[in-house]
């Protein structure tokens, strides 16, 4: 699943980055990157899909901050069982 998840949320990433590089750093007017801004929110996929994409997204990344954490959680238990296990030996 990570797969679909990804490719939305580096978009969103990507041009979230490079509509405030641009318009806040270098200057640009909002007219002049609004086509970042329509990408960042999905816009391009019409009202309805608007809606929808914000709120997969959304949901994308709160499962890969889940997943993730628990992918660290089991990582930290397996080093404390390996480092208890040693100092007994």
């Amino acid at each position: 699943m990570a797969p679909w998840v990804f490719l939305p949320l580096f978009i969103s990433a990507l041009t979230g980055l490079f509509y405030r590089i641009l318009k806040d750093i270098l200057g640009y007017s909002r007219e002049e990157v609004h086509w970042l801004m329509s990408l960042h929110e999905g816009e391009w996929l019409g009202d309805n899909g608007e809606l929808i994409y914000v709120i997969l997204n959304s949901l994308g990344l709160i499962w890969m901050l889940i997943t993730g954490f628990q992918m660290f959680s089991k990582k930290l238990s397996f080093t404390k069982k390996v480092t208890k296990g040693e100092s007994k030996g």
